[in-house]
């Protein structure tokens, strides 16, 4: 006869995996943006592949075991994932699964390149029916309120602007344009409607606060995808480039309520956008031949290096903790 006991642990491991969250990609979305930044800065300053090969080491690595549990919650918990997909606020998270696949097949483009066409293929079709879902939701019958909306609405169209990085140099032009004229269009009409709450409503839960940081991505990747389809990025691009900047300069002055709130997966989000604007520094210097912008963007790479190393830890600390997969 089997004793509560002993079930006990069985229970407690399938709870936590009901808790799974989805939220788990953005870290995989931050290592990968890592990876990215540490080659472009290697290419910046001549250096060799090295720290960059082993990020992506490290971030196929956590790929593996985040989508490994992710699917384990799909097949063993289906009812949590609808959960989840329901959630006013978790809903926009899921686009991270299809950005984590495309940035999988940006890094793997140089080194494998019949790889990452699979992954990019694999990554384009998901965003596509994610991004068509979330957005399906949002303007559907659901009563979504204020208070649902925060920065963390535009992952959807960040990764429709990721496609054309590779999309571009797979030669998938017109479909290329396709996405990024997508993702330019809901950036926009999104950073009205979040701004809009920002400044009219409510502060963000201590949890949110760190989305902000997200501002940031949509125009950084924006520029780097413009760079790939026109070649010289030109007024535009250096538009989108201060953009970039303009929103690290708004988010700086909110850092001081976001350093002292406690520990989230949220906090996986001050990652990639960071990562982004290192990336179209250095793409930026390399264009331009200017020194400015490479220093810029190795500044960018080093405060990246500090929040990766600093939330790899906090992660770790929660997990031997259990304090992550919690129901909330």
């Amino acid at each position: 006869m089997t004793t509560a006991h002993e079930t006990a642990p069985a229970n407690g491991a399938a709870s936590r995996l009901e808790h799974y969250p989805v939220t788990f990609f953005a870290i995989v979305m931050g290592l990968m943006g890592l990876t990215l930044a540490l080659r472009a800065a290697e290419r910046a300053w001549s250096l060799p592949a090295m720290l960059s090969t082993w990020s992506l080491v490290l971030s196929c690595g956590v790929l593996v075991l985040v989508t490994i549990g992710y699917v384990a919650k799909v097949l063993r918990a289906p009812g949590a994932v609808a959960e989840e997909w329901r959630h006013p606020v978790k809903v926009a998270f899921f686009p991270t699964i299809s950005i984590s696949t495309i940035l999988l097949a940006i890094v793997l483009l140089p080194i494998a390149p019949a790889a990452a066409h699979a992954f990019w293929l694999i990554g384009t079709v998901a965003q596509g029916v994610l991004a068509l879902a979330v957005i399906g939701v949002w303007i559907g019958h659901r009563p979504f309120q204020t208070p649902h909306l925060s920065p963390a609405w535009f992952i959807p169209a960040v990764g429709n602007v990721l496609v054309p990085i590779a999309g571009m140099e797979l030669g998938y032009t017109d479909l290329s344009w396709l996405f990024f004229s997508a993702g330019l269009l809901f950036w926009i009409v999104l950073l009205t409607l979040v701004f809009n709450r920002l400044v009219f409503h409510d502060p963000l839960p201590g949890k949110l606060m760190p989305t902000l940081t997200i501002l940031i991505a949509p125009p950084a990747v924006a520029y780097v995808s413009w760079s790939h389809m026109v070649g010289d990025p030109g007024p535009f691009g250096q538009i989108l480039l201060n953009l970039a900047y303009v929103f690290f300069l708004i988010v700086l002055t909110q850092a001081g309520r976001i350093r002292t709130l406690p520990f989230a997966l949220s906090w996986w989000a001050l990652s990639f956008p960071v990562a982004a604007l290192a990336i179209s520094s250095f793409l930026h210097a390399h264009h331009t031949g200017s020194d400015t912008y490479r220093i810029i963007g190795t500044l960018a790479l080093a405060l990246l290096a500090a929040i990766i190393a600093t939330l790899l830890a906090r992660t770790g600390l929660a997990i031997s903790r259990r304090e992550i997969c919690q129901p909330e």
